[in-house]
């Protein structure tokens, strides 16, 4: 009989997908879990996913958190709930993004079901829904949570260390190094988590892992390029100055964590350099305030041009003609502005939340423009804008598109080809085998081309796919 391996890889999540991130290690007969995402494309499929985790996952003695995105962190309440018992391990700053981030979803889970069940009251074949997971079940995860400070390592279990370093993505975004050993083996694996562009505004620039013998590595963008991050700027003040010209809103779906931050730092930069006339500038998400509070806090992840900023003009993420929306009667009043005025609102796949609203008033006038600034999921309405179809159903209503739409690639927080090859290189030319996930199979099959041009092996995984490591 053959004796298994002591290394082991599944890919349980985000395998030849964007979304749902979670892998799982197992190191002789103790399991380690990596991410634990929410999974975001068709309802059905999606509900199916995302309420019913792995076993493997379930059983895992513990968990690594490389970021907070939900696409990342936002099943964690449900495998906790399921019966997940270990610590949750991540950043100081991710702890503290989780905090807000968890319960936030629990509120959009519940708030979700309760409106899907009143709608559907009199129908006789409803069968009334439960939440993914409630505030109590977040509160709950959020007590496994164990923080770490870039650089340090720690003791996962015994036979496992980990070092989280940073990836450079969003605020307190890691990577992190597996020091693994079992049956006299050891083993150096790396789980990239989401990397980061070099030369992007407040985060410093994503660290190299060392030598890894084995890399689970994202390539969300494995086949495409960005603008030049530097662009990023003038290409969102051309966009606010072509519809200030025509009295029109400009509407930014914005994810709450990172993008919206870096947005109003960068109206901020244009502000007080003098680029851009005063406008009111609205971000409509209690979340994304309570995220930016957040950043306040962590000055740590900042980049010396954001230190250098903040000593110089102070608050990044505050000036005179930025207000802060809260309240849902203070969002509905944001229907009647007359005059230019910039909306940054949640969510960033135009998918839930405020920014809904605001599309649905805003897409069938010409004098508006409609600026996406992150990557739209397949079988998402963000999806279709970038693709611009000219009709698409919002609320269940479909309407003609008529505002302008404009993708500024610049603002990803994403790696793109290029600086995912750089990273990939760093790691050195001793790694035995890169696995990529975290992409379209058009990004990561290129990917995985791109790097054995370069004399690497590459493998993309299938969902639910189980390799022994050598």
């Amino acid at each position: 009989m053959t004796q298994p391996k002591p290394f082991r890889l599944n890919f349980l999540g985000a395998a030849r997908t964007v979304t749902g991130s979670l892998h799982l290690l197992e190191v002789g007969d103790k399991k380690l879990a990596v991410d634990c995402g929410m999974y975001q494309g068709r309802r059905q499929e999606a509900a199916r996913r995302n309420r019913n985790p792995p076993r493997l996952a379930m059983d895992a003695d513990a968990l690594i958190l490389t970021h907070a995105h939900i696409d990342h962190s936002g099943n964690i309440p449900t495998l906790v709930r399921r019966g997940f018992k270990g610590k949750i391990h991540c950043t100081e700053a991710t702890a503290d993004l989780c905090n807000q981030m968890l319960r936030d979803s629990a509120r959009i889970q519940q708030s979700d079901a309760q409106w899907l069940n009143r709608k559907n009251k009199d129908d006789p074949d409803w069968t009334p829904i439960d939440p993914l997971y409630t505030e109590e079940h977040a509160e709950a995860a959020l007590k496994k949570f164990v923080p770490h400070a870039y650089g340090e390592t720690f003791e996962v279990f015994e036979g496992v260390k980990a070092t989280l370093i940073d990836a450079g993505h969003i605020l307190g975004s890691s990577s992190a190094v597996v020091e693994a050993e079992a049956n006299g083996k050891k083993r150096r694996i790396v789980f990239s988590g989401d990397i980061g562009r070099r030369n992007l505004p407040i985060l410093r620039d994503p660290n190299l892992p060392g030598e890894p013998d084995y890399v689970v590595m994202e390539t969300t963008y494995g086949n495409r390029s960005h603008a030049p991050a530097p662009d990023m700027e003038e290409q969102l003040l051309k966009a606010i100055e072509d519809t200030r010209k025509k009295g029109g809103k400009v509407i930014i779906p914005s994810f709450a964590l990172e993008r919206a931050q870096e947005i109003v730092y960068s109206i901020n930069q244009l502000r007080k350099s003098g680029r851009m006339e005063p406008m009111p500038v609205f971000v409509d998400s209690p979340l994304t305030v309570n995220l930016t509070e957040v950043f306040r806090r962590h000055p740590e992840c900042y980049d010396p041009e954001t230190e250098e900023f903040q000593s110089q003009h102070g608050d990044p993420f505050g000036f005179e003609y930025l207000r802060m929306v809260e309240s849902v009667d203070e969002s509905k009043q944001l229907n009647h502005l007359s005059g230019p005025a910039i909306i940054i609102s949640a969510s960033g796949m135009c998918e839930f939340g405020r920014v809904v609203h605001h599309l649905r008033n805003a897409i069938e006038h010409k004098k508006n423009t409609i600026v996406i600034v992150g990557y739209q999921a397949q079988h998402t309405l963000g999806r279709r804008l970038v693709e611009g179809r000219e009709r698409v159903k919002i609320f269940g209503v479909k309407r003609d598109v008529r505002a302008e739409v404009r993708v500024l690639n610049a603002f990803s927080a994403h790696a793109d080809r290029e600086e995912l090859l750089w990273w990939a290189e760093g790691c050195g030319k001793q790694v035995r085998r890169f696995f990529l996930v975290h992409g379209d199979p058009d990004q990561s099959e290129s990917f995985a081309e791109a790097l054995t041009e370069r004399g690497y092996q590459a493998t993309v995984p299938d969902f639910k796919e189980c390799i022994d490591l050598d």
